[in-house]
């Protein structure tokens, strides 16, 4: 392989020196934890896959480190969501990028397991390295076996014949935030994994012990402070978005920043005075804009990213309600799409209700009824800070509640969308002091009761004026119950979701822990959202039951859109929507394909769904206010249960703004 120009200086500070630079290193490692995104930023440190890469190549094979003993690349979990990218392809673009930095050996991180052990698995027999949790193990496959068949330990011997130990550890923490986990599995106290595992390891002939971990800095700490000084040699740690480093009870504890924008480069000297153990020279490299890029990442990253235009395109799920996400709505009254989301947040984290700011919600249309597709749940819901979920008292959520109408009749994003609460509020009363009858779950709040609230991890860090979400630790009231390094995209709960609707098309990875998760949402979503169920294959369709005609009339209008958007279809020659492959990359399944004239049928669907929007639109019937009441009774498609969110009348407005 060719060498890699030098590198010194770009990006680099020294994390930790301990002194000891006497000959050259006995053993050398990079570490890395929580990378998601393979594109570049736009401000240092730039990260992105293809300038990390030449980053980790200039260690793993630069000129200056010829003759020095091989490099161990280390990844302390989460890599497989969240993205965009990963909502397309449920984590296998990052299998390519993982194997192309050499990794040697990983942790199982939390995000790692968001489509499911199955998918994890999946992912995991595809890379060239193993991964490691020794302490969470799943009695159903068999004794001391780790959740998704993990190593438990590893021993590995460098290039020049020590042998090196590692312990996968995660924390108890974000096992309790994952839904779609098998049942009765075993979590062991990290520090006594570590302290049992270890000396076994040194038994065999282990000389540095390596704790790679999934679990938050104070986790990491307590683990080095409980076990006895030497029983472990250092700690590399994720799950925490940030660099950060320190030596307790004569243990390092390092993390290593986020998103493929830092890296640690570590080396390893036997110590000088001859006494057991390592000293440790940490340098910390930023991922800045001066590094060039490795031109296989490049060319890696220019094709998935140019792949996702197609697989954006792909339909997901149909609605058979119109969805009113316009601005004009969303943030100045209650809206089915609000109430949509809201549940199922609020069902997803079984907590007692849901808050999400109407910012939140970006589309700015009402999409009618027909398929809906992965740009569709994207261009509406493109914030990458996840759900999370607090606990806090019912006055701190009535001071949210106040917040949100604090400017009405001004459209601000701050206005919110409900789930398990209803309140009403008047306009003309002053702010701060503007709601009442607010209920949880049917009953008057309790002002001084704990309630368990899904939101935003943009409203917990007290954006547009959420003050009274705010956690503990950053000034509020508020403690955290599902953190933000654990917390689910919105857009990935929505797709997740979706595929729970499926009849045709099914993911080959999903499992039945997935379906037992989905099954129970569907059990509270649907008792206030009901699905329609597919239509029969073949079965004739009346097109003017795809939209209720509005008051005002207009048949006539619609027919002559659809009739030419028909037309202009069949001269173009448009291929036809494709529901029966499955819902990743190239998954494949056992399912025939579908007949020519169904899918001929779902493209003239799309089709007459523009032809509405532009009806509406030159009809002057955008707004009319019983648009997202209506629902198509016959409207469908054969491969899913469509959706048919309603608005239930949860916030009341008394003196609203004409």
């Amino acid at each position: 392989m060719a060498v890699v120009e030098d590198l010194t200086g770009e990006g680099e500070s020294t994390t930790y020196d301990s002194g000891n630079h006497n000959g050259q290193p006995d053993l050398r490692f990079i570490h890395y934890n929580d990378v998601y995104h393979v594109e570049a930023g736009s401000q240092n440190p730039v990260g992105g896959i293809p300038r990390f890469k030449t980053l980790c190549q200039y260690y793993q094979h630069g000129e200056r480190f010829i003759g020095l003993p091989d490099v161990m690349t280390l990844f302390s979990g989460d890599a497989f969501n969240p993205s965009l990218e990963s909502s397309v392809t449920k984590g296998k673009h990052m299998v390519p990028a993982l194997n192309a930095l050499e990794t040697t050996v990983a942790c199982l991180g939390n995000h790692d397991l968001d489509f499911g052990v199955e998918q994890f698995q999946y992912l995991a027999s595809l890379c060239n390295f193993p991964w490691l949790c020794a302490n969470v193990l799943d009695p159903a496959l068999g004794d001391d076996v780790p959740l998704g068949n993990c190593k438990r330990t590893l021993m590995l011997t460098s290039s020049n014949g020590t042998k090196i130990g590692f312990i996968g550890i995660v924390e108890r923490e974000w096992l309790d935030t994952i839904n779609t986990l098998p049942p009765h599995l075993k979590y062991l106290s990290a520090s006594a994994t570590a302290a049992d595992l270890a000396p076994k390891l040194r038994a065999e002939g282990a000389e540095m012990i390596i704790v790679v971990s999934h679990q938050r800095e104070p986790n990491d700490n307590k683990l080095a402070e409980k076990l006895t000084p030497g029983t472990i040699d250092i700690v590399l740690g994720g799950h925490d978005h940030f660099y950060g480093h320190s030596v307790i009870n004569s243990t390092h504890v390092l993390r290593s920043g986020t998103d493929f924008k830092q890296l640690s480069y570590i080396e390893a000297r036997r110590k000088a005075d001859g006494g057991k153990g390592w000293d440790f020279n940490i340098i910390r490299r930023d991922v800045v804009s001066s590094i060039p890029e490795d031109a296989d990442a490049a060319k890696m990253a220019e094709k998935l990213t140019s792949s996702l235009k197609t697989k954006l395109d792909k339909p997901i799920g149909y609605t058979a309600a119109p969805l009113d996400a316009r601005f004009t709505t969303v943030r100045l009254k209650e809206s089915n799409m609000g109430n949509f989301v809201c549940d199922l947040m609020r069902f997803h984290y079984h907590a007692d209700c849901a808050i999400m700011a109407s910012g939140t919600i970006r589309g700015d249309q009402i999409y009618p009824p027909g398929v809906l597709r992965v740009k569709d749940v994207m261009n509406c819901f493109p914030f990458e800070d996840p759900c999370v979920v607090i606990s806090l008292k019912g006055k701190h959520v009535v001071e949210a509640l106040e917040n949100a109408v604090s400017t009405y009749p001004a459209q601000e994003g701050r206005f919110v969308q409900v789930s398990g609460i209803e309140f009403t509020f008047d306009a003309k009363k002053p702010e701060k002091a503007r709601c009442t009858d607010v209920y949880i779950n049917g009953k008057p709040v309790d002002l001084e009761k704990d309630y368990v609230v899904a939101t935003r991890d943009y409203m917990v860090r007290g954006k547009d004026g959420f003050t009274s979400l705010m956690l503990e630790e950053d000034g509020g009231p508020a403690k955290s119950v599902v953190s933000e390094e654990s917390g689910m995209l919105i857009s990935m709960i929505l797709r997740q979701y979706f595929m729970s609707l499926k009849v045709l098309g099914s993911w080959k990875n999903w499992s039945h822990n997935m379906g037992r998760h989905w099954g129970a949402i569907h059990n509270g979503l649907h008792s206030v959202h009901p699905v329609r169920e597919p239509v029969k294959p073949g079965e004739a369709h009346d097109e003017k039951a795809v939209v209720r005609q509005p008051e005002g009339g207009g048949a006539k209008e619609i027919a002559s859109l659809v009739g030419k958007a028909q037309r202009h279809q069949h001269k173009t020659h448009g291929g036809p929507v494709d529901e029966h492959d499955s819902d990743s990359e190239d998954d494949s399944t056992d399912l025939p394909p579908v007949p020519t004239d169904l899918s001929k049928r779902e493209r003239e669907l799309v089709i007459m769904r523009k032809a509405m929007r532009k009806w509406w639109r030159l009809a002057g019937l955008a707004g009319h206010p019983k648009m997202c009441a209506e629902v198509s009774e016959d409207f469908g498609v054969h491969w899913a249960r469509g959706i048919a969110p309603k608005v239930e009348g949860r916030i009341k407005i008394l003196n609203a703004a004409a």
